[in-house]
């Protein structure tokens, strides 16, 4: 059985002379190499609870356990944040350096990795993230989607065994927030990274293992991608909409093709129309 990373047991959050939580009674667990998708409008607490995650909030009720450590222990508080690194929405506001190879760095110096070890954890970082080549390079002239790799590889530096990210894609453009989730990907493969992708965009969702959906600072609904996306009228009265290619599977149906359910991507509706053609009974 993998280990839990992520405990979060009737967890509420309300900020200071805020009349509502932010978030109210959620309990949920990640385990250890999974990656787990958190979807909501504005406003439905999920940047909230992703700052819960790693102990930058801490919960005004329930516990939030990462890595079998309560972040309301002061002194786990470094250990929490080692283990469960996050990557922002603004790539700008976690650049700190001049230099890429320094901006990497920055983290290691935080958490007191010796000097020496420093540049094979900034080089395996960089390669990790397909951004080696431009360890030389200044960060302001790099493209949206390369500043948010040059983050998560500050972040990969410092071997956490989860990354929370918090609509790290929002303000990228549609190759950069590809390149980023790419990479993502890759990282939760290959080297077992234990994924929370917080976002808004519905396709990347749908290549996460499970899905979370909050509403008015409550977890309402949860589930593969495949049944969650597979009622669009469901997912329309909490305003949010499925897939493209998820809708399109659906109206298909209901126009009478028998496709099957959980079509998610391109790549799954081309196999399903192509069966259909090849079929003795295709239309």
């Amino acid at each position: 059985m993998p280990d839990t990373i992520f405990d979060v047991k009737n967890v509420s959050f309300a900020y200071e002379e805020a009349e509502e939580n932010a978030v109210q009674d959620v309990s949920f667990s990640v385990p250890e190499g999974a990656f787990y998708a958190i979807l909501g409008q504005n406003g439905s607490g999920k940047s909230t609870l992703a700052k819960l995650l790693n102990g930058l909030y801490l919960p005004t009720e329930g516990t939030v356990h990462v890595c079998g450590m309560d972040t309301a222990d002061d002194k786990h508080t470094w250990d929490i944040r080692s283990s469960a690194g996050m990557v922002f929405q603004n790539p700008d506001n976690q650049i700190v350096a001049t230099i890429v190879e320094d901006d990497v760095a920055f983290g290691l110096e935080n958490i007191g990795v010796p000097a020496k070890e420093m540049p094979v954890r900034i080089e395996q970082a960089l390669t990790d993230v397909g951004m080696l080549a431009f360890k030389e390079r200044a960060p302001h002239t790099l493209s949206g989607g390369q500043k948010q790799r040059i983050a998560i590889a500050g972040i990969l530096a410092m071997q956490p065994r989860a990354i929370i990210f918090d609509e790290a894609t929002a303000m990228l453009d549609p190759q950069g927030r590809k390149e980023v989730f790419s990479a993502v990907e890759r990282l939760n493969k290959e080297k077992n990274i234990t994924v929370v992708w917080i976002t808004h965009f519905m396709e990347e969702a749908a290549r996460c293992q499970h899905v979370f959906i909050m509403e008015n600072g409550k977890m309402v609904l949860e589930g593969a991608p495949k049944d969650i996306f597979s009622d669009p009228e469901r997912l329309q009265k909490l305003r949010l909409d499925a897939p493209p290619v998820a809708g399109l599977a659906h109206r298909l149906r209901q126009s009478g093709m028998p496709l099957t359910d959980g079509i998610l991507t391109v790549e799954e509706m081309v196999k399903e129309v192509s069966a259909l053609c090849k079929s003795p009974s295709g239309k």
